[in-house]
Formats: C-alpha cells, sequence, structure tokens
C-alpha cells in the first residue's frame, strides 16, 4: 500500500528536485560573477540618468530698469465747497443744474432784491451829502470858523456814509451765489420759492477741472516719493492720467505703518468720472531685473509667486517674484542672478530641487526645424 503512494507522488518529487536544482544554479552564477553583479547596477544608474526630467530653458542676462511702485487708490476732486447764503432772501432764480460743469463767476442761485437797490441809492445819497458837508468845514476851518474837532466829526460822518454804501453794495452782490471756481455743481438743496437766511446750506460745488488720486505707500516705497514727482494713474474705466504728486504724508498712519500720497491730473474738460478706483503707478529707483511673460510664473508650495531656474549644478530652484515693471511686453523680475537660466516650458512638472536635463530654447527650436524638413523631404 505505501509502495503504491509513493509511485503515485514520485513525479511531484522530481519535479520539485529538479527546480531547487535550477535555482541554486542560478544563484551560484550571481555571486560567483562580480561584473554581472556591476552591470546591472550601471544599468540602474544609466536608467536612472535616462530618467531625468527635460525642460525647455532661456539663459538671458539682467538689464537697469527703472522700478514702479504700484498701489490701488481712489479718485476724488481737487476741493469740494459747501456754498451758502451770505444774505436774507427767497430764491428767485436757478442758474445751473446738478451735475452741470460752469466757469467760474457763474450764477448757481439768486435771490430776489427786495429793498436792496434803493437801501444802495439811500446810501449813495449819504456819501454824497457827508462830502459837501465836509467840503464846507474844511472851507471854514481855515477862516477859523470851525473847529478841530467840528472838521473831525465830519469826516467820522463821511467815512460811515461810505461804509454803509459798501455794505448795500455787497448786500445787493450777495443776492447772487456764483461759483468760486471752474468746476462742477454736485447736489443743491434750495428751490425756487424757497426762503433762505444768511449761513444757510445753499449747494455743494467741485472741483472737477482737477482729479486727484490718493493712495497709501509703505513705509519702504514712502523715500522713494517726493512731491512734484511725475506718475501716472490707471482708473478702474481703463483711461490713464498723468500727473504731478502733490502730497506726501510726512507721518505714517497709525494703524497702517503706511503714508498718504495725493496725485494731481489735469480734467480740464470735465471728461473723466471722480470716485472710482484707481491704479497709482510712481517711478522709484533704477535696479537690475529680467523680462519675462507673466505665463512663467508659478507656485510653490507655500503658495508664493515666483519662477523657477536651473542653477550651476543642473537643480531645479525656485525664486520668489518681486516685480519691479509691468509693462504690455512683460513684467520684470528683481532677485534672479545676473545671468539667469530661466525655464520656459516644463515648470509646472519639475519640483525645487529636482535634477532636471535643461534643454535650450534655440536647440528646441532646431530640432523641431530639422524633423520638420526631413519629413517633407518623404
Amino acid at each position: 500500500m505505501k509502495q503504491s503512494k509513493v509511485s503515485q507522488y514520485k513525479s511531484w518529487f522530481l519535479s520539485g528536485g529538479i527546480v531547487v536544482v535550477v535555482i541554486f544554479w542560478l544563484l551560484s552564477g550571481q555571486l560567483d560573477d562580480p561584473g554581472a553583479v556591476e552591470s546591472t547596477v550601471n544599468n540602474v544608474s544609466t536608467n536612472a540618468a535616462h530618467a531625468k526630467s527635460a525642460v525647455r530653458v532661456r539663459t538671458q542676462s539682467s538689464e537697469q530698469v527703472q522700478r514702479t511702485i504700484v498701489v490701488n487708490g481712489k479718485t476724488a476732486p481737487a476741493r469740494v465747497v459747501e456754498l451758502s447764503a451770505e444774505t436774507d432772501g427767497r430764491v428767485e432764480f436757478l442758474g445751473v443744474e446738478r451735475g452741470a460743469n460752469v466757469n467760474r463767476g457763474d450764477v448757481i442761485v439768486r435771490l430776489d432784491q427786495r429793498d436792496r437797490q434803493a437801501r444802495l441809492a439811500q446810501a449813495q445819497a449819504t456819501v454824497k451829502q457827508r462830502e459837501v458837508e465836509y467840503e464846507g468845514r474844511l472851507k471854514l476851518k481855515s477862516s477859523s470858523y470851525v473847529s478841530e474837532a467840528q472838521l473831525q466829526e465830519a469826516i467820522a460822518m463821511l467815512e460811515a456814509a461810505k461804509a454803509e454804501q459798501i455794505r448795500a453794495e455787497l448786500d445787493l452782490e450777495y443776492m447772487n451765489i456764483r461759483a468760486p471756481f471752474g468746476g462742477a455743481l454736485q447736489s443743491r438743496v434750495v428751490e425756487v420759492g424757497d426762503f433762505v437766511k444768511a449761513g444757510d446750506p445753499v449747494a455743494t460745488f467741485v472741483d472737477n477741472r482737477k482729479i486727484i488720486v490718493s493712495a497709501n505707500v509703505s513705509e519702504f516705497d514712502a523715500h522713494y516719493v517726493n512731491v512734484g514727482d511725475t506718475a501716472e494713474a490707471r482708473l478702474a474705466t481703463g483711461e490713464t492720467v498723468q500727473g504731478r504728486i502733490r502730497y506726501v504724508a510726512p507721518v505714517a498712519d497709525e494703524a497702517t505703518r503706511t503714508f498718504g500720497v495725493e496725485l494731481e491730473a489735469d480734467n480740464s474738460d470735465g471728461a473723466l468720472r471722480i470716485g472710482g478706483t484707481a491704479e497709482l503707478r510712481i517711478p522709484a529707483e533704477q535696479v537690475l531685473a529680467h523680462r519675462i511673460s507673466p505665463s512663467l510664473l508659478t507656485l510653490d508650495d507655500a503658495g508664493n509667486v515666483g519662477v523657477k531656474i536651473v542653477n550651476d549644478d543642473g537643480l531645479v530652484e525656485f525664486v520668489k517674484a518681486d516685480v519691479a515693471l509691468s509693462t504690455s511686453d512683460g513684467i520684470w523680475l528683481t532677485g534672479l542672478p545676473q545671468d539667469a537660466t530661466i525655464i520656459t516650458v516644463g515648470q509646472g512638472y519639475v519640483a525645487n530641487g529636482t535634477l532636471v536635463d535643461a534643454v535650450p530654447e534655440n536647440d528646441a527650436k532646431t530640432a523641431v526645424a530639422i524633423k520638420s524638413g526631413g519629413e517633407a523631404k518623404n
């Protein structure tokens, strides 16, 4: 019975023995041949070398440009005044509609004359009377018929009459509330028929012939900004205006540690709307910078915006972007080496510190051209 079982499993034992012998033979061959181990290591190294990521790069040198301080601000009129009545009266005429542009001296509101003209005529007549009295006493003084005190009394009464005439003339002029300078009527709080007293508000008038762009600059940039410097502002509506810095705050804001700056620009035709947002651009110092396309900007693990370059060791290096100037042709970055190898294609697929195969842009273009020519011949 036992002999029949051994015969049944004999083929299995034979197969297992053959497998064990083959394994020992293979192992003995690897251990006896150190060249095979070295060959295996070389193959792994070669494969690792071929596994390096290829990126396209451009080597360029920095250029000297003028750094621009860019801050967000808002626009405002150069002046805002509250017009008030300077005499009593009832509104009888409105010379300007709200929002209209007017010149200096144009009538905005006119009050009724009432008895102003009559009081002026009375004051003028009184002045003439006092002049005659003075001249008469002056002649009598030479003949010693009038004392010095009586002559001085005549002079005082004459001056009082002249002062009353001036008050009557001013009161007549005050009935016309005029534009103090060229600008626009922002609002009006009276209508025809309203009665106003001296000191009552009448209208709000703004100087929109000049536009003011106010913003705050950091304490690090404040010493580059001076009164009288030329700068420009880009409005939210797309217009760009140029002007001069008219004000720089001498003391920083307690909360933000920033300095207030105001740019004054011309708006003589009143075409620009005031009160919106704007981007103030102030020229600063000269710096060395590289011009790149904004599409080359990328993010690091911390979320900082920058560019990736290849250093002298062939490793990818992330450089945080410090924008010195932004133009229609690209942006200018500072902080890069004077001669930098910037990754232009593939920067999103390689991490900081990765060893890469840098392919210059010129070589890549040449290879594409040769390939295109060969396909054309075929």
